[in-house]
């Protein structure tokens, strides 16, 4: 399929994606499009960043335009990907449709929110958390939306939200047609599909576990002591935009206050920030303003931001899936990217569990770390300190060295201690006797 033409898509549409410079459809497009334009419902997974916003929201239009009772229901796990889906919709129906929308997420004033509802916005966009919230107010009619998105349904489920969506699905119309995306597909997410799913038409596009080609992996071997010169050494000579993945709200705020007192201006964001903060955040990054992002996982998913050309884990991800999701933020819509990964001795256990997941057929050579080093790679100080055969295991102590790390700083043994004549010193006269003195 060369162009969304051969889609049939409505003339209306079609000149509305032309002006945004859609063209030619994914492959993600491609499947789910015809599919949802004849009215199934859809279980549908592809590899982050191949386009599967449009993959919904082109025929969840469609539906609109024909269906003029009709209102849609895309719920979505986070604020910023719930933002990103909105600013697309909008783009996508046009500035003269009569198509209007709502963002519902938290962190955001409800009165505002309250107002946009009364004007009867047929596109409804948010987190299950503040769609429940309004649900509950009697302030949203979710009574027309016959046309329902579930999109990051694995990572809703990992948040919590299983309770809150259960809920919602009680406000929806049982005729309805369904369209679930998640990116990996565990037996939560086939128990999920079969309870809100009519025969869904299954469409996978690639591996949900394997990177994208374009991105370039890289490993740098270090330790706790050397690890913030070296992410030092790689932003000094890298170019183009980089985000940074640590593992907790305070590594966030923490770093990225400590790059820009070395003139490395920085931003984070994380959970704790006010929402409209998060927004002048995203904004400015977006912008240029500032060329690096300290980010947890909250931006492992939902961040489409072209221009990043570097994706840093500072530290590694507690779930081996996160890892696809956050070098996934380099290399959007073709372009290339690199990931960077500083590994210490403690992360091996993590790196294996990665490195079985993203090389499944190959998972035996785990410690041989096969993705492209680069120059600053180093290896371990000592070789009393790591093993040959994996470097980031250590050495087992054996028991004679234990026994002098345990008793004595001076590597003597405990034995040799207890030999040793006891030295005996004046008692320490108390106050009262030295007054008395």
């Amino acid at each position: 399929m060369n162009n969304f033409n051969d889609l049939g898509l409505p003339e209306q549409i079609l000149g509305t994606l032309n002006k945004i410079n859609f063209t030619c459809p994914t492959p993600i497009q491609e499947k789910a499009i015809p599919a949802a334009l004849a009215g199934h419902d859809i279980l549908g997974s592809a590899q982050t960043g191949t386009g599967k916003t449009a993959a919904f929201a082109i025929p969840m239009i469609c539906h609109l335009m024909k269906n003029e009772s009709s209102s849609a229901l895309i719920l979505l796990p986070t604020r910023e990907l719930a933002q990103q889906v909105e600013e697309a919709a909008n783009k996508m129906t046009g500035s003269n449709s009569n198509i209007k929308t709502v963002l519902l997420i938290g962190g955001e004033p409800i009165g505002k929110q309250l107002q946009q509802l009364r004007r009867n916005p047929r596109i409804i966009v948010g987190t299950p958390g503040r769609v429940n919230d309004h649900l509950q107010r009697g302030s949203l009619d979710l009574g027309f939306a016959d046309f329902l998105v579930l999109d990051e349904t694995d990572r809703m489920l990992d948040m919590g939200f299983g309770i809150q969506l259960d809920q919602i699905m009680k406000f929806v119309p049982k005729q309805r047609q369904t369209l679930m995306f998640s990116a990996t597909l565990p037996k939560e997410i086939i128990r999920l599909s079969q309870k809100y799913l009519n025969h869904p038409q299954r469409i996978a596009i690639g591996s949900t576990t394997q990177v994208a080609a374009n991105i370039r992996q890289e490993i740098i071997k270090t330790d706790d002591a050397k690890k913030y010169g070296d992410l030092m050494q790689q932003l000094q000579t890298r170019e183009g935009a980089i985000l940074i993945f640590v593992k907790t709200k305070y590594s966030a705020d923490r770093l990225a206050k400590k790059l820009t007192n070395e003139n490395q201006p920085a931003l984070s964001i994380h959970g704790d920030l006010p929402q409209r903060r998060r927004e002048r955040v995203i904004s400015d990054f977006k912008n240029r303003k500032n060329r690096i992002l300290v980010a947890t996982d909250i931006a492992a998913r939902g961040l489409d931001i072209a221009h990043i050309e570097h994706v840093v884990n500072y530290d590694l991800p507690q779930c081996p899936e996160d890892y696809i999701h956050r070098i996934g933020r380099t290399a959007r819509a073709g372009a290339s990217g690199c990931a960077v990964n500083l590994l210490t001795a403690r992360d091996g256990k993590q790196w294996k569990e990665i490195y079985k997941l993203i090389n499944p057929a190959n998972q035996n050579n785990s410690d041989e770390l096969s993705f492209e080093a680069s120059q600053e790679t180093r290896t371990p100080r000592t070789k009393a300190k790591t093993s040959k055969a994996n470097p980031f295991k250590p050495f087992a102590p054996d028991k004679k060295t234990k026994a002098r790390s345990k008793f004595n700083k001076n590597a003597r043994s405990f034995a040799d201690r207890l030999a040793e004549p006891i030295k005996m010193t004046q008692p320490r006269r108390s106050f009262r006797n030295k007054k008395a003195a």
